[in-house]
């Protein structure tokens, strides 16, 4: 019986498999690190990109939350430095750009 369910893991698309499939089929695969650290889109692209899976690509580009976060990030730093000036325009502007881009991860996620 555990063979016949390895069969069906096997047969299964990759994107309708559960993040943990994802990450064992990912350890049997070579050239694929640190694959515990991969969320299911990134493994999805990992194990693709190693079986040679041309994937055609959307009109809708995929939102890197983890690139949008850095982005904040350095937004906030920026938003202290002008705090430190007392510069209100800038602080006022950077506020927004942050709540734009928080608004943004939101919708991706």
């Amino acid at each position: 019986m555990g063979k016949q369910k390895e069969k069906a893991v096997k047969e299964k698309p990759l994107d309708r498999m559960t993040a943990k499939e994802l990450r064992e089929l990912a350890l049997t695969l070579q050239g694929i690190v640190g694959v515990h650290a991969m969320n299911k889109d990134e493994l999805i692209a990992a194990i693709k990109e190693v079986k040679g899976i041309v994937d055609e690509k959307t009109k809708k580009a995929a939102v890197d939350i983890r690139a949008i976060k850095a982005k904040i990030k350095d937004l906030r730093a920026k938003q202290a430095q002008a705090k430190e000036q007392a510069n209100t325009k800038l602080i006022d502007a950077l506020r927004r750009r942050i709540s734009n881009l928080k608004k943004r991860t939101r919708r991706a996620a």
